[in-house]
């Protein structure tokens, strides 16, 4: 068995209705991953399963989803080892210790080339973007909300991914850490 983390792109299944984590972990159980646990109710999902293939678990996990849920939700999984090495990687760790809030990686399906950075520095004012291992991490130097970098971090223009702050990636390592 192997260890892994499943990142949900959204648990929002409209009208105003969310994903609740202990359906999200029934739904894990019923494929057969074992202790299936969450952190935070944000769609992050740990369990274990025999080894395969990352894509193949992300399209088994989609598919139960939208079987479970009535909706497709993107599902970007990655091992234990690969998420240690991802929260490893951030570029920005002493602006994510002083405020967790304003450093997010965007988690990458496929990754990124290089050149994105470069492409998205034109809505950068005063945030910081690096591509590390084809992930995407932003310092926002404040509010993300308040930035408009997080409308160009879009699926259209990245590929699959899904966004998590500093607190969550941290969360999530110390977890799959035991």
């Amino acid at each position: 068995m192997k260890a892994y983390v499943a990142l949900l792109h959204s648990i929002v299944l409209g009208d105003g209705r969310r994903v609740v984590m202990a359906d999200l972990k029934a739904m894990a159980e019923a494929l057969g991953c074992r202790a299936p646990r969450t952190l935070v109710a944000t769609g992050n999902l740990l369990f274990e399963a025999p080894e395969k293939p990352l894509a193949e678990l992300e399209a088994e996990l989609e598919k139960a989803f939208e079987k479970t849920f009535g909706r497709h939700v993107d599902i970007i999984v990655r091992s234990a080892e690969d998420w240690s090495r991802l929260a490893a990687g951030n570029p920005f760790l002493a602006e994510s210790e002083r405020d967790p809030a304003s450093v997010h990686v965007r988690v990458m399906r496929l990754p990124l080339e290089v050149d994105m950075r470069e492409k998205l520095l034109g809505y950068c004012s005063s945030e910081r973007v690096a591509i590390v291992d084809g992930d995407l991490w932003v310092d926002f130097a404040g509010k993300a909300s308040e930035s408009k970098l997080l409308g160009a971090l879009t699926t259209k223009r990245l590929g699959i991914g899904t966004v998590r702050n500093w607190n969550t990636v941290k969360g999530l390592r110390g977890m799959v850490a035991g």
